[in-house]
Order: structure tokens, then C-alpha cells, then sequence
């Protein structure tokens, strides 16, 4: 980013369109001013901070259900007094939606909080919960508010969204920015290492588009799909307290996070799968 700032500035050729006592260029501080190649440099470095973490998360959407799978943290991280079981980026948000932020940890928990809170406003309105498409669309348009004014920052953190729509009965996966948009998925990867993710899944979901929940579950959250999607982009094996695992079923509506025990099972079975 700083080299696309040097080369912004060369080509304004003025001083202008620097900050008063500060050698940086207006455009590269304050998220309003857009530089002269048309980005906004600080929702740019939103997306840096988010990947920067060091975290990746992975997301899935079945026939009949939806998962999603992330790092508590970092495997850089050297603190090996941390207890992990309090580390958490996979939020709750109603019964039968939930929210898993990868990026700046303070950023998803006050994301989190906020989305409880809008969703309780929607149920006291309306008499019903909020769908998980609307909930994206509240986050999409939070984080867009934030690149209009001085007086905010975009937040760094992007956040899946998953749940049943009780209309459309049907699961739902969406991933929401820094700047402002949000896009439903049928898999998605998120943070250090999505890029690696991303074409894992291109892959297995080429081979097989539609899957039930039992699959979702061993395929895709939780076995050869997401785990091994997490591990193929992190080059490393995975321990059952180093992720955490959300799964909301068409049958089941209730969002529910994976007991590490659960998630030790099926880490077994991919050992085992790849053993045969």
C-alpha cells in the first residue's frame, strides 16, 4: 500500500492533497478522500488487518444445512500459557443464526454485540426473528457507513453469517466486508490463508455442488472438506482446540457450536480416511 501511495502522490504532483504537518497524503489518512487511482486506502488496510491476524475461517452451505469452521488464533501465536477454550471469534446471534468474524478480535466481539442487539429490536418490531439475509445486509450497511465519515473507522473484520431462512426454508451462508458488501456463498473462505482455501473448495464443490447435512458435516464442516481445506492452506495438521466448528440443519434450525469433543471425533475420522 505504501508504494501505491508513493505513486498516487507522484501523479497529483501537489502538495495539496497532503495532510497539514504530515508528510502523508490526505487520501492515504482519512477514509473519506478517495486517492487518485479511485480506492479508499482505508478500507484497503481494513482487508490487510483482517488477513494480518493470521486467522482463516472457512464456510460451507449444503441442500439442508450450513457450517462454518475457524481459527481461535493464530498458530504464530507464542503464548503457550493462553488458555484457547477462551478464545472465540464464533458468536450466537439468534436462535438460528450465528456469526463467525475473522479478523481484529475486538472488532468481531463489538460486531457481535451490535447484531444481538439489532436482532432484538427486529423481533420486538416485526414479531419474528430476523432473517439471516437481513442480518447481512444490516452488517453490509454498517461497515459502508464507516467509509463515509471522518469520525469512524472501517471496521477489521469480515463476517459470515449463517442460518435457515424460515420463508425460503433453506440454509443460507453470507460473507460480509469491510467495504460495505456482502455476498451469499455456496463456500467461502475468509482471512491468512483464503485464497489457498478457496481453491481447495472450487475443487471438491465442482465434484459434488449439493450436499446433504451428513456430508456438510464430514465433508464439509468438519471432515475432508473444511478441515482439510484449513489444513491444505495452512500446510499443518489441526487440533481440536485450535478451531471451532458452527452448524445450523433445515431439520434442526437451532445454531450450534461443536463440542471439542465432537470435533476430536471427526478429526479421528479424517486420520482414519487417510490411514485407508
Amino acid at each position: 500500500m505504501a508504494a501505491a501511495g508513493s505513486a498516487g502522490e507522484s501523479s497529483v504532483g501537489s502538495s495539496s492533497r497532503r495532510a497539514p504537518g504530515n508528510n502523508t497524503p490526505s487520501y492515504d489518512r482519512i477514509v473519506t478522500v478517495f486517492a487518485p487511482n479511485g480506492r479508499l486506502y482505508q478500507v484497503d488496510y481494513a482487508w490487510n488487518a483482517v488477513r494480518l491476524e493470521g486467522v482463516t475461517s472457512v464456510g460451507v452451505r449444503g441442500a439442508d444445512s450450513a457450517c462454518v469452521v475457524g481459527q481461535r488464533r493464530a498458530r504464530a501465536t507464542k503464548d503457550k500459557l493462553l488458555d484457547t477454550a477462551s478464545v472465540s471469534r464464533l458468536f450466537p446471534i439468534t436462535e438460528r443464526v450465528g456469526l463467525l468474524a475473522t479478523g481484529i478480535a475486538g472488532d468481531g466481539r463489538a460486531l457481535a454485540q451490535e447484531a444481538r442487539n439489532q436482532t432484538a429490536e427486529f423481533r420486538f418490531k416485526w414479531g419474528y426473528e430476523m432473517p439471516p439475509d437481513v442480518l447481512a445486509q444490516w452488517i453490509a450497511d454498517r461497515a459502508q457507513i464507516c467509509t463515509q465519515y471522518v469520525s469512524k473507522r472501517p471496521s477489521g473484520v469480515v463476517a459470515m453469517v449463517l442460518g435457515i431462512d424460515d420463508e425460503k426454508e433453506t440454509p443460507q451462508l453470507f460473507t460480509c466486508d469491510p467495504a460495505g458488501y456482502f455476498l451469499g456463498h455456496k463456500a467461502a473462505s475468509v482471512g491468512h490463508k483464503d485464497r489457498e482455501a478457496v481453491n481447495f473448495l472450487e475443487k471438491k464443490m465442482k465434484n459434488n455442488p449439493s450436499l446433504s447435512f451428513p456430508e456438510t458435516i464430514q465433508h464439509v464442516g468438519l471432515d475432508a472438506m473444511a478441515i482439510s481445506a484449513l489444513q491444505f492452506a495452512l500446510k499443518e495438521d489441526l487440533k481440536a482446540t485450535e478451531i471451532e466448528v458452527g452448524v445450523v440443519r433445515k431439520d434442526d434450525p437451532t445454531f450450534r457450536p461443536l463440542t471439542v469433543a465432537e470435533i476430536d471425533e471427526h478429526l479421528k475420522a479424517i486420520n482414519q480416511s487417510k490411514q485407508n
